[in-house]
């Protein structure tokens, strides 16, 4: 077993290369070993909630998991074909012990992996199980698990309903605006849910890439590689759609592009939907991630909210949001969670908040994020290199004096502009953001970091 496909968020790696079903039953056996601790039950009366995308991949590997629970006495209730909202929807909903989807999130069609949660002391947010701590578990186990056999059940558990109910629950459908929408899911598990949704309200639906594929035909599974969202672009122009959503392929990452086609950040999503929720809840709580721009805690804090500064990736920005009596929280990458959505993220409660959004204003949305545009920001670059504290120290050694802090990397910051350089989770890289008053001043500060590092491909 390849110990790389332990991530900081998740499981992934190519299979059967990397992850094969003999490692999905050793992960199985170690997720049954963390509940049997989180929930204080003995394995044989946990009840745990599964599914599993499109992937080649997913089903042999869910089975692998399967097989394990079953011969331990698990309850296992089974979702079949699902996004990654629904695991989280159903976990926190129904109050399972824990939660595994068997999916590869953005990654492209040759990975499988595993998305696995349980829920708080207190059943109210989604806990997620991270690579790293079912890595440091399984290390610590002698396996096959040391526990009785006996024999598990299953049956099949649809939370379609249930889940639409709760995530139009967030709006008034009857107050959403008729916008002409395009919903690209790249032949991805959203394209389930887009037409019971849409079906439920006034909107106009263009629906792109619907149809279920686990080859991805049409584009590239995260909506961020180069040329992923042209299509939808091109489909908002030739309907003259009003704006676009673009999902990666298990439904967690929202996207968006204006009605000229232009993409649109995270980060700017991430104030569309603040603004629109701090009117309705005055002086919360919104986290969000330090490579955000810094119009956003400016913003938050203009409009009266409390800005809840986090490190890169949702577990934190949900663990900071939950301490913070937060009501949401978001990021560059574009995952958005909520609270009334058990801390958890997703990107279909995302899409009815911003339709929400957009349905009190009355302007275009290229106009509205024009608003939020204070500061420019170059590309992030992701350079490879031999020792990555090396040249860390380096950085340190040259900004010493306008360091702001190293929770997630180094954040240095002047009065005209900041970067922040921090070490990939999974890779010897060092991801560099810098953002300034203006675009040519951001290119020549990155250009001037990169000089600086010994990059190998330099």
């Amino acid at each position: 077993m390849d110990n790389s496909i332990f991530k900081n968020y998740d499981v992934r790696g190519i299979y059967p290369i990397q992850l094969d079903v003999e490692a999905a039953s050793k992960i199985a056996q170690t997720f049954l070993m963390i509940l049997k601790e989180e929930t204080g039950k003995e394995i044989k009366d946990l009840h745990i909630i599964v599914g599993r995308d499109i992937r080649e991949s997913s089903l042999p590997l869910m089975r692998a998991v399967m097989d394990i629970f079953m011969k331990y006495g698990v309850q296992i209730d089974d979702m079949g074909l699902v996004s990654i909202n629904d695991l989280y929807f159903a976990n926190g909903y129904y109050k399972y012990d824990g939660g595994i989807v068997a999916t590869a999130s953005h990654n492209p069609p040759q990975y499988g992996g595993f998305k696995l949660t349980t829920l708080s002391p207190d059943k109210k947010a989604i806990k997620f199980i991270s690579g790293k701590m079912i890595l440091e578990k399984m290390n610590k186990l002698q396996l096959p698990l040391d526990e009785p056999e006996m024999q598990g059940s299953t049956q099949n558990k649809d939370v379609s309903l249930d889940h639409l109910n709760h995530i139009l629950s967030f709006i008034k459908a009857d107050r959403i605006k008729k916008f002409k929408v395009v919903v690209d899911t790249g032949n991805g598990m959203m394209g389930l849910l887009m037409n019971k949704l849409f079906e439920r309200m006034p909107c106009n639906l263009i629906p792109l890439f619907t149809t279920l594929d686990n080859t991805f035909p049409n584009r590239a599974p995260n909506p961020l590689d180069k040329g992923a969202h042209d299509k939808l672009s091109s489909e908002v122009l030739r309907q003259h759609a009003d704006f676009g959503f673009i999902y990666d392929v298990d439904g967690d990452r929202m996207f968006m592009v204006d009605e000229k086609g232009q993409f649109i950040r995270g980060d700017m999503i991430l104030l569309l939907l603040a603004k629109a929720m701090l009117r309705e809840n005055p002086g919360a709580g919104i986290a969000y991630n330090l490579i955000c721009s810094h119009a956003v805690p400016e913003l938050i804090s203009k409009w009266g909210g409390k800005a809840i500064r986090s490190e890169v990736g949702y577990r934190f920005l949900a663990q900071h949001m939950l301490e913070g009596d937060g009501i949401m929280s978001g990021e560059v990458s574009a995952h958005f969670a909520f609270r009334d959505n058990y801390y958890a993220d997703s990107g279909f409660a995302a899409l009815v908040l911003v339709l929400k959004a957009l349905s009190e204003d009355n302007r275009p949305l290229s106009e509205i994020i024009k608003e939020f545009t204070l500061y420019y920001r170059a590309d992030e670059i992701n350079l490879k290199v031999k020792d990555i504290n090396k040249e860390l120290d380096k950085i340190r050694d040259k900004y010493k004096n306008n360091i702001r802090d190293e929770i997630d990397g180094i954040t240095v910051e002047f009065d005209d502009w900041w970067f922040n350089v921090r070490p990939s989770n999974t890779e010897p890289l060092l991801r560099i953001t810098v953002e300034a008053n203006d675009q040519a001043s951001a290119s020549k500060y990155q250009q001037e970091l990169s000089s600086l590092i010994d990059s190998i491909d330099n």
